[in-house]
């Protein structure tokens, strides 16, 4: 599989840095947003394997190549150098020579570059580049990592992009990380502007709560032009969780040029592209289980299980009160028989049973009943005083 990627993502990858750079891109206006982009940037914006996507769980396919990362540096907190307005996101240089990323399928060492956001207008609205099964988070994170090569990172290198989702709690001023990070855009709020990252913050703690061994992986392209195809992306599963008044920062701090009247930056984001056939892989793909488990009430039973109350049996099981029986089983009161089994007081019996008293018979029992005692004691005596009446006269 690393073969496979590493072949494939070099013939489709063409790095910006060898393709014209000088594309009057936004994403505010109609004529430079993401749906002009495949006309002024006609060269890889309009391609087959272009990002983001919409993942499709039930679609994934399981690939058990896709094993834990092993990050290098996202718990040094001299790694975040510089924070910077490029007039479309906020990014973040990171020091490329210790911070590293290896493993999950990756073909080789790969050294982390930036990371820069993606957000709507608000934490509550849709911001997130990428989705899952159509839905959409307020923001998201995205690592830029290029393959490394004797030490150095070439310009024409492979790209690997981590995409992390954001997702909005009700907190205030949470994480303590993020709470750090948002307060440097007072700092950087027109275009252009950029400084230094003097706090002690580490990648780790702005990934807090994320599980980085359970993934989405697929092949796709760079989200903005010139959309060069042949990016390895993961995608996390787990969101990073901030509150709502620092994700509100991002879309009522910064503004997208320097201008007085500059609009804000919001809506940083491009729409989802067809899949066209491409395979999203996973460590687990989505699987529907239909083996033996122990039911609860009210489940139907085919099988051998012992059932709980209020479940229908069609097999050999020994029922509880309640449940409706069709084999051979000792019922108990109450319980409708259809075979040869000694019932109990108030059952309805239908076989050659000897029932006892209040019992409805359907056969030719022995009666016990009080007419039959009646008879024996009156009838036989008054029979006996006719009988002497005609017969003292002779």
């Amino acid at each position: 599989m690393n073969a496979f990627i590493t072949c494939l993502a070099a013939c489709l990858l063409h790095m910006v840095s060898s393709t014209p750079t000088s594309i009057s891109w936004c994403y505010h206006k109609p004529s430079c947003s993401d749906v002009a982009w495949p006309i002024i940037a006609e060269k890889y914006c309009n391609g087959t394997r272009q990002s983001p996507v919409d993942i499709v769980t039930t679609n994934v396919q399981a690939n058990t190549n896709l094993t834990a990362f092993t990050f290098t540096g996202y718990n040094d907190n001299a790694t975040l150098t510089e924070i910077k307005n490029t007039g479309t996101t906020i990014q973040v240089t990171l020091d490329h020579k210790k911070m590293h990323v290896e493993g999950g399928d990756l073909p080789g060492l790969f050294a982390s570059t930036e990371f820069h956001l993606h957000w709507g207008n608000g934490s509550t609205t849709p911001g997130s580049e990428h989705s899952v099964n159509g839905k959409r988070y307020p923001m998201e994170l995205h690592i830029v990592n290029k393959a490394e090569r004797n030490g150095s990172v070439p310009s024409d290198s492979i790209l690997a992009a981590l995409g992390i989702f954001i997702e909005a709690s009700n907190d205030t001023g949470k994480p303590e990380s993020w709470k750090t990070l948002t307060s440097y855009l007072a700092k950087i709020a027109s275009a252009e502007d950029k400084t230094r990252v003097s706090n002690k913050l580490t990648m780790d703690d702005l990934l807090s709560g994320v599980d980085r061994t359970k993934y989405y992986r697929y092949l796709g392209s760079l989200t903005t032009p010139n959309c060069d195809e042949g990016v390895i992306w993961t995608i996390f599963k787990d969101p990073i969780k901030v509150s709502r008044d620092l994700i509100d920062l991002f879309t009522t701090t910064v503004y997208i040029n320097k201008t007085s009247n500059s609009p804000l930056m919001t809506n940083t984001f491009r729409g989802v592209q067809p899949i066209n056939g491409r395979i999203v892989m996973s460590q687990i793909a989505d699987t529907k289980i239909t083996g033996l488990i122990k039911p609860t009430s009210g489940t139907k039973t085919t099988s051998l299980i012992k059932p709980t109350s209020g479940t229908k049996t069609t097999s050999l099981i020994k029922p509880t009160s309640g449940t409706k029986t069709t084999s051979l089983i000792k019922p108990t009161s109450g319980t409708k028989t259809t075979s040869l089994i000694k019932p109990t007081s108030g059952t309805k019996t239908t076989g050659l049973i000897k029932p006892k008293w209040g019992m409805k018979t359907t056969r030719i029992l022995k009666p016990t009943s009080t007419a039959t005692n009646l008879s024996q004691a009156f009838i036989f005596p008054f029979l006996s005083v006719i009988l002497l009446y005609c017969i003292l006269p002779l």
